[in-house]
């Protein structure tokens, strides 16, 4: 694929994000995803020019228009993120894209909707501390799928998962259930458990395992930071969403192919 093809790319991802970005926004908050989007201060509605992912916000210098405010840091960040995601994607499956086309385009597109899946989760889960259901199942729903397609370049597409690839999810999320269900919450949100399910089953046990190790890693790691250089008060009850330590994980393991002995060999002398 040439270098203007992965640019197309690269700028439909900042514009699935703009997308995102409204339903990260609008969902739960009564409003649909539908209608002009408008500043969420003076409601002014904004023209298509104030609109172009990223672009829009550094040449207003990152405030609206109309009344001056402040626009969050997270609409051309999950944006951008979006288009990286999207060209990395592409990138990964590049060996299939000329062997079977059908099986790259799908590829693609069902790993393009898992990833903004994540992300929608992972930003909503910092801003409200909560894993909507709606969007955990549809991640469960396209981590199951991908059970089924083959991502050898030679071969069929469709394949039949091996028993431990049916096994993975719930054998991940288990544990993670029953911390939520004993600690009744405290410790740990079914939400997480639902998105392990997910991630099991789109990675299987090895993969899986990595994904899971590395969650912790990571959170352990931002926790401590977060904790460090934060001025707020924190405690036993102090809530710090583990969804999005899932997320990058999953990101990770997915784009470096890490699997569970590739993390443990870290610790072997």
């Amino acid at each position: 694929m040439s270098t203007l093809a992965y640019f197309f790319i690269f700028c439909f991802g900042t514009i699935i994000g703009s997308f995102l970005n409204v339903v990260i926004y609008r969902f739960n908050s009564g409003k649909t995803l539908g209608g002009r989007s408008m500043c969420m201060t003076c409601s002014k509605t904004l023209a298509w020019y104030e609109l172009i992912p990223v672009f829009s916000y550094l040449f207003q210098v990152g405030k609206c228009r109309s009344c001056s405010t402040r626009i969050s840091h997270q609409y051309p960040l999950v944006e951008l993120f979006t288009g990286v995601v999207f060209t990395m994607i592409a990138y990964h499956f590049y060996d299939i894209v000329f062997v079977s086309f059908n099986q790259y385009i799908l590829l693609v597109s069902v790993y393009m909707m898992i990833f903004s899946l994540l992300l929608v989760i992972s930003v909503y889960d910092m801003r409200h501390k909560v894993i909507p259901d709606p969007l955990v199942f549809a991640f469960i729903v396209f981590s199951f799928f991908t059970m089924f397609i083959s991502s050898v370049p030679f071969g069929n597409l469709f394949v039949q998962p091996s028993m431990s690839a049916f096994l993975a999810g719930p054998l991940y999320a288990l544990p993670f259930a029953l911390i939520w269900l004993l600690s009744r919450g405290r410790f740990m949100g079914l939400g997480d458990a639902k998105l392990i399910l997910g991630i099991g089953w789109m990675f299987g046990i090895v993969q899986g395992g990595a994904a899971l190790m590395l969650s912790f890693w990571i959170g352990t790691i931002v926790s401590l930071l977060i904790i460090f250089f934060s001025k707020m008060k924190f405690s036993m009850n102090t809530e710090i969403p583990f969804g999005p330590f899932l997320a990058i994980s999953t990101l990770i393991v997915f784009f470096f192919s890490l699997n569970v002995f590739d993390l443990a060999s870290i610790f072997s002398f």
